[in-house]
């Protein structure tokens, strides 16, 4: 990917709730423009597997810090192909059981565990200097320089659909478990999931990913920076 990236410095903050289709517009987009690629819900996905894998309480926030702070993280930024490790461990697949997907709105609302990641993307976002970034929190509190903010949102029908067929799981059951991650992304304390102030809104209900791409393209040709 290194000899992919393009210069000139071009920083996207994606934000926007589960099944918007933030993360495959995102990858694309970067292969597009030639950009790295962030997944920051991966690295909060990660910390989650190894706090659950520790058995500490998820309620002790101290503990929950602890582990975050120790656990050695890595993740790609590769849009093709990245990959996310915690202690030598690939956990790619397991970060995405519902498992982690059930605990990880609780340890991402620990304020330390935000403190440290956020720290860390911000690094990661000065490093790539081209990159894409997703997340809840991207546009607002990580990148609130970026070139282009974008706020993806979706009818909730339809973020549930996509999340079923990902996960290849009961629709009703999706939609319940999408709104009990909105309300308490959207709640926390702590860099609550929430809409930037000069974020582009883009609803994707009744747009595929070629046509949010191309449009996001737009808006970046606009700004000078695609």
């Amino acid at each position: 990917m290194g000899e992919n990236v393009r210069a000139g410095r071009c920083v996207v903050a994606v934000d926007g709730p589960s099944g918007s289709g933030k993360s495959t517009v995102s990858r694309r987009l970067a292969v597009s423009i030639g950009a790295r690629y962030l997944d920051t819900g991966a690295m909060y996905r990660a910390i989650t597997w190894a706090v659950l894998r520790s058995g500490v309480d998820l309620t002790d926030a101290e503990s929950v810090a602890k582990v975050a702070r120790e656990v050695d993280l890595r993740i790609g930024t590769d849009p093709q192909g990245y990959g996310v490790t915690a202690d030598g461990v690939t956990v790619d697949r397991e970060i995405r059981g519902p498992e982690v997907t059930g605990a990880v709105s609780a340890v991402a609302a620990v304020p330390a565990v935000r403190e440290l990641l956020v720290a860390r993307q911000r690094q990661m976002i000065t490093n790539a200097g081209r990159i894409v970034v997703e997340g809840r929190d991207i546009g607002s509190v990580v990148a609130p320089d970026a070139d282009l903010k974008v706020y993806l949102t979706a009818s909730e029908a339809a973020r549930a659909m996509r999340r079923s067929a990902e996960d290849a799981a009961d629709v009703a059951a999706t939609a319940a478990d999408l709104a009990r991650r909105d309300k308490f992304d959207s709640t926390r304390k702590v860099n609550p999931l929430q809409q930037a102030a000069d974020a582009v809104e883009l609803d994707t209900t009744e747009l595929g990913i070629d046509e949010v791409v191309a449009r996001l393209r737009e808006m970046l040709t606009e700004r000078g920076v695609a």
